[in-house]
């Protein structure tokens, strides 16, 4: 089986994204109505400045911040990102070896899409885990 383009993968995707003055509870409310769990933080229509995930929800929660904080306060800034022109393999292995869920797809600093864990092939999981157990099996 060949190894997909992450293009095939963002085909017809509508990412969620908000600017950088949303607040942590509109971008909550957000991710709870368009069902996601991550929204891209851009300036202007798509240019990425930084992603606020579940997990960072969690721990602005967890902090005691208000709901009224800013994104820009609390997203991850300068994520890693994959274009649509690499591999799932490729972005397969960014978000096991970054640790993360997310992974959002830019093309000069624009956003095109966005990548999780539950968007690859029980195939592409696979050939990871293979992939993993060998360099494993290295040391």
């Amino acid at each position: 089986m060949r190894d997909r383009l992450i293009a095939e993968i963002i085909q017809g995707q509508n990412p969620l994204t908000l600017p950088p003055d949303a607040t942590l509870a509109a971008a909550c409310q957000a991710m709870h109505q368009r069902r996601v769990g991550a929204v891209m933080v851009v300036r202007g229509p798509d240019l990425l400045q930084g992603i606020f995930t579940g997990r960072d929800a969690v721990r602005c929660l967890a902090e005691g911040r208000d709901p009224k904080t800013r994104l820009a306060e609390v997203m991850t800034r300068q994520p890693e990102t994959v274009t649509p022109e690499h591999h799932a393999s490729d972005a397969l292995r960014l978000l096991n070896d970054g640790g993360f869920r997310h992974l959002p797809v830019c093309e000069q600093g624009r956003v095109r899409g966005i990548l999780s864990r539950y968007d690859f092939r029980a195939v592409e999981h696979a050939r990871q885990d293979t992939e993993n157990d060998f360099f494993e099996n290295l040391r």
